[in-house]
């Protein structure tokens, strides 16, 4: 019988790497734990920690995965103690994460089908013909256009997007700066914030649908809360946009947000008698953003009434975007 004896330096390597790995687990469930924490608490409303966290929170789903091995790993290496942990870290995370992937109850409504799509342009350098026919395919009511130039606006207009949509508010700002409703019935401008106190255009105005209603429009763009600057237009846009209502017009707010789920502010508007339409349809992390240097995140929305019923919500790839488009189709009270 063959016996191969292991030799102390080759003992005390494992040693060292099993040592390594349990201190390595215990620091990210840790890690883990307080990112769950902050998640629940919404430690990210602090002006303290907004700046560091509100960056952060945008990649919880991944926090959660994440989560989700490190328990896996405990298991395997019998750290009891760990596994619990974890299992409790794991289950902070699927209450704040799974809701979306899920769905919601919606009211009965008995008004007019409404279909908003919003996209952002990245610079203006959306395909202008994809964007059109998208509009085309889908029968598009209203159009909310982000990151929207004057050069995209001839474009659009050369793609045929007027035919389609004829009636407009814009905002063609270069840059990332403008903004842009387009309508399929008549538009009227209502006062917008002013640029400087949030960096970016936001248009508002009030449509007529057939019947006799209105609705109220805002095609939303939020600063990117990356820097001190960022954060600040990032937390007066929030402040300023007004909450959902009871009663009289419905309010619909669509765009790149900048925000996911996991901000409390986000959240807090969305409180406020609005409903995130994806949220509802169960497609709230179905990513619309994508660049090669980040993980897909979902940053546009359609916040719509909560007296609306939302029937569905879909995503499209645009070529030349770093964002996708957002569809819902919404019936109005």
């Amino acid at each position: 019988m063959n016996t191969t004896a292991v030799s102390p330096p080759e003992t005390a390597a494992r040693s060292r790497t099993r040592h390594l790995l349990h201190r390595s687990l215990t620091w990210l469930i840790a890690v883990g734990a307080l990112w769950a924490l902050a998640r629940l608490t919404g430690a990210d409303r602090l002006p303290l920690l907004t700046g560091l966290l509100v960056p952060i929170m945008t990649f919880t789903p991944y926090a959660a995965v994440v989560s989700v091995i490190l328990a896996v790993v405990a298991l395997v290496l019998r750290r009891w103690k760990a596994f619990g942990v974890t299992l409790g870290v794991v289950s902070a995370f699927a209450v704040a994460v799974l809701p979306r992937a899920i769905g919601d109850t919606t009211p009965v409504t008995g008004g007019p089908v409404l279909r908003v799509l919003t996209a952002n342009l990245r610079l203006g350098r959306a395909d202008p013909r994809v964007l059109a026919g998208l509009v085309r395919r889908t029968h598009a009511d209203v159009l909310s256009m982000q990151e929207f130039t004057p050069q995209a606006g001839a474009a659009l207009d050369r793609a045929g997007l007027g035919r389609l949509l004829p009636h407009r508010i814009t905002t063609p700002l270069g840059s990332a700066l403008g903004s842009a409703l387009y309508a399929r019935w008549p538009l009227h401008a209502l006062p917008m914030f002013q640029v400087h106190l949030i960096g970016l255009a936001i248009p508002h105005a009030e449509m007529d649908v057939p019947g006799g209603r209105r609705v109220e429009m805002m095609a939303v763009h939020l600063a990117r809360p990356m820097n001190p600057s960022g954060v600040g237009q990032w937390n007066r846009a929030f402040v300023l946009l007004p909450a959902g209502r009871h009663r009289g017009p419905v309010r619909i707010l669509a765009g790149d947000f900048n925000a996911t789920l996991d901000h409390t502010s986000l959240r807090r508007l969305v409180g406020e008698g609005y409903v995130d339409a994806a949220y509802r349809t169960g497609n709230g992390l179905v990513p619309t953003f994508r660049q090669w240097w980040v993980p897909p995140i979902t940053l546009d929305h359609v916040l719509a009434d909560a007296r609306c019923a939302v029937r569905r919500t879909r995503v499209y790839d645009l070529p030349g975007s770093d964002h996708r488009a957002v569809l819902a189709e919404l019936r109005l009270p």
